[in-house]
């Protein structure tokens, strides 16, 4: 597991993401492979810009997928939602194209280009047949440098937007992502809501959105990875032609730096709301990628709840007691801060029991390690599943592009599975003793579970506004 999609917004259930235990479990080969999974081409274009490049020319498709550093990051803190509405609005409109032409020519020639606005970066995808991709790197390059921010599209995505919030607040599985980061993230940018607010939606205007474009849009902080059917000096021409008219200014500060400690360590938090579910997320301090104990760490978070139903907490939790459907636990990485996290779903009178058997089962890890079979099966799992997950040009792409995100080197996917491999019984007691400390949990609940004594009880999700009267 290289990551979990750390720049996608904003935990597990949030937008929903209901499970990212595992999402990059696929970063492997083959324990006998030999020969190289992918052959990652590094590349420069004349005007300087580097990408990633993977020739495929078996299917006439091209995949690119690219990112800035910024996103949410570079809301405006009493503006959440900023860098959501910018994402959804790129392709409602540049140049000479209003709404309706650029979606027609999106539609017409089967392209696919969509943006996101995430914690650390802001990430584009565009994927397109060979025959058309003169017009998908044209369209792009519309939306990347002039987008036209009409008022009705503008109007148009805020009430979608808008809409799409509003749903939200009446789902108890996003109150508790929110909740879990609006907490564990307080006064980081972490804890804002990425898709913004009711009041926030109503009080952006226009000149927000040029304002974040010019600051988040510029070639220093640019990453960018490509695949399929496209040569070295093909992709290397569209590199300049998409990206080099973007200013060469350095990447805008942000905001904050650093690593920030999770706050209310070892508390229990509750935001009370009428559902016969109590919604569990509970977390504490994780670990980087660039750690020495990461490898051990994943093969430790596959064994505990990486998704498997032999996992240790599906064992206690569902199987052996029946107090869940489902719980997960995975690993957390952002440019900013490390999480380890379980989630999971109980009936209100279970919710006390799930609590309490997950962190027992946190505190028998930490205690004893991991058996020579759990660890055997996890390494088999791990270093099993690429090839079944790398089968699209935009498969191939946005791994690597999550790769430079983690400014990880571009042969680390072909040198992943032996890194697992090395990983000892030793290594994971010893990573399991340093993370899973059941004290240093944060415990969120949302619902009305019986039996537990919250230190923190909220009237609201935090960060959540509302417009004033």
């Amino acid at each position: 597991m290289i990551a979990p999609i750390s720049t996608y917004p904003f935990s597990l259930w949030e937008r929903g993401a209901a499970i990212i235990a595992f999402a990059f479990l696929f970063l492997s080969v083959p324990a006998h492979a030999a020969e190289k999974v992918l052959d990652v081409q590094v590349i420069k274009s004349p005007a300087g810009i580097e990408a990633w490049l993977v020739e495929d020319h078996s299917v006439p498709v091209i995949s690119v997928n690219f990112s800035f550093e910024g996103g949410l990051a570079l809301d405006p803190a009493n503006k959440p939602g900023v860098g959501r509405l910018v994402s959804i609005l790129l392709d409602e409109g540049a140049g000479d194209l209003d709404s309706q032409g650029f979606q027609e020519k999106l539609s017409e020639n089967a392209i696919s280009l969509s943006f996101s606005s995430g914690r650390d970066d802001f990430t584009g995808q565009l994927k397109t047949l060979t025959a058309h991709q003169d017009t998908a790197f044209d369209l792009l390059t519309l939306a990347l440098t002039k987008p036209r921010f009409d008022k009705d599209a503008i109007t148009r995505m805020k009430n979608a937007n808008t809409s799409g919030i509003k749903d939200d607040l009446g789902d108890p599985s996003w109150l508790v992502a929110r909740t879990f980061n609006g907490m564990l993230f307080a006064g980081h940018n972490y804890a804002r809501p990425g898709y913004g607010h009711l009041a926030s939606m109503e009080s952006i205007t226009r000149k927000d959105l040029v304002d974040f474009t010019a600051r988040q849009f510029t070639r220093n902080g640019l990453k960018v990875a490509i695949a399929g059917d496209i040569t070295k000096d093909a992709a290397a021409a569209m590199l300049d032609l998409i990206f080099g008219a973007l200013p060469e200014k350095p990447a805008p500060p942000l905001p904050q730096t650093g690593h920030t400690n999770l706050k209310h360590g070892g508390k229990i938090i509750l935001l009370p709301i009428d559902t016969p579910q109590t919604y569990i997320s509970a977390g504490s301090e994780g670990i980087s990628h660039h750690d020495k104990d990461w490898h051990a760490a994943v093969v430790m978070n596959y064994i505990l709840g990486g998704g498997a139903f032999d996992a240790r907490l599906m064992k206690e939790i569902r199987e052996k007691r029946g107090l869940t459907y489902g719980v997960y636990s995975n690993l957390s990485t952002m440019a900013h801060a490390n999480v380890i996290q379980a989630n999971l779903s109980a009936g209100n009178e279970k919710a006390a029991e799930a609590v309490r058997v997950l962190k027992e089962e946190w505190g028998k890890f930490a205690a004893k390690g991991a058996t020579e079979q759990e660890i055997k099966d996890a390494k088999n799992y791990l270093t099993g599943s690429l090839l079944l997950q790398l089968t699209s040009s935009d498969d191939i792409s946005g791994t690597l592009n999550s790769l430079q995100r983690d400014h990880l080197p571009p042969d680390y996917i072909n040198e992943r599975n032996a890194k697992i491999n090395a990983v000892t019984a030793k290594d994971i007691h010893r990573v399991a003793t340093r993370l899973l400390k059941p004290e240093n949990l944060t415990i969120v609940l949302v619902g009305q579970p019986k039996g537990i004594n919250a230190d923190i009880t909220l009237d609201e999700p935090p960060g959540m506004k509302t417009p004033k009267e």
